[in-house]
């Protein structure tokens, strides 16, 4: 019984000690190469499993980040997730004001087509507001006239 005991511990420090040689990170290792390691282990069973424990082994208790090769669902990622919330934002506010701007442009709308129906500038599409007087060149640029026609001195 004790002899059964003993192979099965000697299997076990050698089954831990290979796998756990094989899934070290290369950069790892301390002492030999990954490689060499791997031949010291399948040549010295327990003693090259005791040395592995002992000399090669990476020290510190932090795991090795795993890579993963696969891409993430864009649900799960939080870069994608947090632009998400970026673009929402953005495109609510974009729809707010041009929801304002349409507002704004119907009550000018409103106020201009009031006062361009009395003679008014504004609506009319001429650059000097369409007023009588305003047609002669010369007299738009009198100095001593405003910019509406009039006589009156600034």
């Amino acid at each position: 019984m004790p002899r059964v005991l003993v192979a099965v511990a000697v299997l076990a420090i050698y089954v831990y000690g290979i796998v756990d040689v094989i899934r070290t990170d290369k950069n790892l290792t301390r002492g030999i190469s990954k490689t060499a390691w791997i031949v010291v282990v399948v040549v010295l069973p327990v003693v090259g499993a005791a040395l592995w424990f002992i000399i090669g082994r990476p020290r510190g208790n932090r795991p090795v980040p795993q890579t993963y090769s696969h891409t993430t669902a864009p649900d799960d990622d939080p870069d994608f997730l947090r632009n998400l919330e970026l673009r929402r934002r953005n495109q609510a506010e974009a729809d707010r004001l041009k929801k304002l701007k349409d507002e704004l442009q119907a009550k000018e709308r409103k106020v201009n087509g009031g006062t361009s129906g009395a003679g008014g500038a504004e609506g009319t599409g001429k650059p000097n507001g369409g007023r009588r007087g305003d047609t002669h060149p010369e007299e738009s640029h009198h100095p001593e006239t405003d910019s509406h026609g009039t006589d009156e001195v600034k």
